[in-house]
């Protein structure tokens, strides 16, 4: 189980529907909420040590900052392997499949919104990978 749940899209109305549906997961709790992709990746900067498990729900088209240009920079600053990304975006392509590749790491799958209860419950219970 995760022990903060980190949602990140420039659109504060999906951020709103994913905490609806953890609240509805009873995890209401662990949730921080980021409309600035910079900022979401400062503060796992200087807590994600302390943190125990912790799951980011990433959209990958932002302005400040695309979701593969906030992987990259978790990977050129070497952030702990306790945290897991899952892609949330309007349209998987065969693309971003393959940039998700690239951060084996840290994703650990990719969806398509709007995210599914079910869907968002097997992240939660740690039972979701992706296949590249």
């Amino acid at each position: 189980m995760y022990n903060r749940i980190y949602l990140v899209d420039d659109m504060e109305v999906v951020n709103l529907m994913h905490q609806v549906l953890l609240r509805q997961l009873s995890l209401e709790e662990k949730v921080k909420s980021f409309t600035n992709p910079e900022e979401a990746l400062d503060d796992l900067r200087f807590n994600s040590d302390t943190q125990g498990p912790i799951l980011v729900l990433l959209d990958v088209c932002m302005p400040e900052m695309t979701g593969f240009e906030f992987l990259e920079f978790m990977t050129l600053e070497s952030l702990p392997l306790n945290i897991d990304v899952v892609i949330v975006t309007s349209s998987v392509s065969e693309e971003y499949r393959v940039l998700a590749g690239q951060y084996q790491q840290y994703v650990c799958d990719i969806l398509t919104k709007p995210i599914r209860i079910q869907d968002l419950r097997a992240i939660t219970d740690r039972k979701h990978t992706l296949e590249y």
